[in-house]
């Protein structure tokens, strides 16, 4: 998780800052996705990581994304796993404990502690879009990465459930302020400022929610959805029930990667 120091990031300090929240929300992805595959093991079946390269990953939150793949981990002769929360530092050790080939530390994306030239991956998951200065954290990847390195990031795309969800509830102006910062409709346009390639890749997925009480507490957990948190929880199940067919709500989900070289 990476995160600024404007008026805004307050509240995503706030939603970042202990696991709760981030669990809350994987576990209700894991749940209700329609692909089964999962975007974190999707995610990790496009990386080129092979034995004895070394691996850097910025914003790394509670670590997921590496649990259930001991082979890569236990095969990399590095691998730095970096965020500004201590808290999720101290979850990702947590949940993959001690291991003589990984390191744990505090790192800003805009100021990369590494030499240069460090890395043959950087890896930026559901981050970028937090960054004050973006094209700043670019090139420090740029920067750390080897000549021929591989730059993998992820983020969402301009037309996703949340979208949906604040036309139900008619947030707009200061109500809704969906971060457009770094999407799958304008990454490569900031990622082709300093890398030569920046390759696209979606992932197909939607959500079937059963259970109205699970929506009700992701976005109580969405920094974004304040106004909607301030509702009565009465309110905000009734407005969700409106939209429910066949004993379910169906949101869309955009999602992907770029891979950059």
């Amino acid at each position: 998780m990476q995160i600024g120091s404007s008026n805004d990031s307050v509240a995503v300090k706030a939603q970042y800052a202990v696991p709760k929240g981030l669990d809350i929300r994987l576990t209700f992805h894991e749940k209700y996705s329609v692909n089964r595959q999962g975007y974190g093991e999707w995610l990790v079946s496009h990386y080129d990581i092979r034995d004895g390269m070394t691996v850097l990953e910025i914003g790394c939150g509670t670590g997921s994304i590496w649990i259930g793949h001991e082979e890569i981990v236990s095969g990399c002769g590095k691998l730095i796993l970096t965020d500004l929360s201590e808290g999720m530092l101290e979850a990702a050790e947590k949940n993959l404990g001690e291991r003589e080939n990984m390191q744990y530390r505090k790192a800003d994306i805009q100021s990369l502690p590494f030499m240069d030239e460090s890395f043959d991956v950087v890896i930026a998951n559901s981050m970028l879009y937090h960054v004050p200065d973006i094209e700043k954290g670019l090139r420090e990847v740029r920067r750390v990465l080897k000549k021929g390195g591989v730059f993998y990031c992820a983020t969402y795309g301009e037309h996703n459930f949340t979208d949906r969800l604040a036309q139900w509830f008619k947030l707009g102006g200061e109500n809704f302020k969906p971060n457009h910062n770094f999407t799958m409709q304008n990454g490569k346009e900031k990622l082709s400022r300093s890398f030569e390639a920046a390759i696209p890749v979606f992932y197909e997925d939607s959500l079937h929610v059963t259970e109205t009480e699970d929506l009700v507490e992701y976005l109580q957990s969405l920094a974004s959805f304040k106004a909607v948190i301030d509702l009565p929880v009465q309110k905000i199940r009734d407005i969700l029930n409106e939209h429910a067919a066949d004993g379910a709500i169906d949101l869309p989900k955009e999602y992907g990667m770029f891979i950059c070289r």
